[in-house]
């Protein structure tokens, strides 16, 4: 029996989908921040919750991690080229959102 292909946009909802990750990726957008400060700007997510998006993220390669040899220890999290190729999509998504809002 031949196995199908996997959809595309199954892949693209795997990696951008649920609640969080497209925030997520919209503040990195900005620039570079400390797991403070996302946590402070994304009312509502929790810390494991964000620890878990993080990751997931820097295994899609949608975000780096850099960690300073400090202590306390600093780390920063920056979107990387492969993560900002999302940008359209976020845009379209975040456009969509304001023209359903106004209808609703």
């Amino acid at each position: 029996m031949k196995r199908h292909t996997q959809c595309h946009v199954d892949v693209t909802l795997r990696i951008l989908g649920g609640k969080w990750k497209p925030i997520i990726l919209w503040y990195l957008m900005a620039g570079t921040y400390r797991f403070s400060e996302l946590e402070k700007n994304i009312p509502g997510i929790t810390q494991k919750m964000l620890t878990q998006q993080l990751r997931e993220m820097e295994a899609d390669k949608l975000l780096s991690r850099k960690v300073y040899p400090e202590v306390p220890p600093k780390v920063e999290y920056s979107i990387t080229d492969h993560g900002k190729s999302l940008r359209p999509i976020l845009s379209a998504m975040g456009k969509w959102g304001e023209n359903h809002s106004s209808k609703v």
